[in-house]
Order: structure tokens, then C-alpha cells, then sequence
């Protein structure tokens, strides 16, 4: 596996850890929410997180790759500065 996907994978499980988090936050927040609402917001995240660092780490192309790294970056930086 090359050294870039590496990085690429790494850094968007980092970012993806975090979207993972707020979400389960968010869902929390909710009027009426309740621990399976949660438990759900996490299970959803994580599976979808997974998904794309598998992508990045043996299909997409660097381009591409890259890209979705800094759209969560980007993200990440969006949803924890915005308040």
C-alpha cells in the first residue's frame, strides 16, 4: 500500500471520528431523544466512516482521495467552529 493512502485514510478516520462524535451529540440534543437514538447516530457513523476509509485506502484515486479528506477536514472545522 502506498504512503499516501496511508495519510489519506488516517487523517479522514481522524476527521470521520470526529463528525462520528458530534453527530451522536446532536442526536442527543434532540427534544424527545433517547439512548437508542444515540446508539443509532453512532452506529451509522462509524459504518459510514468505515466504508469510505476502506474506499480510500484501496480504490479511490489520489485525486479523489484527497478531496474527500479535505471536504471532512473542512467539515470538521465548520461544525466545531459554528455555534
Amino acid at each position: 500500500m502506498e504512503t499516501w493512502r496511508i495519510v489519506a485514510t488516517s487523517a479522514f478516520l481522524l476527521g470521520g471520528l470526529v463528525m462520528v462524535l458530534v453527530g451522536m451529540a446532536q442526536a442527543r440534543d434532540r427534544r424527545g431523544a433517547r439512548r437508542a437514538d444515540v446508539m443509532r447516530a453512532a452506529l451509522v457513523g462509524t459504518v459510514i466512516v468505515a466504508v469510505v476509509a476502506v474506499l480510500i485506502a484501496y480504490v479511490l484515486p489520489s485525486v479523489v482521495a484527497w478531496g474527500i479528506v479535505a471536504a471532512s477536514a473542512i467539515a470538521v472545522v465548520f461544525v466545531t467552529m459554528w455555534d
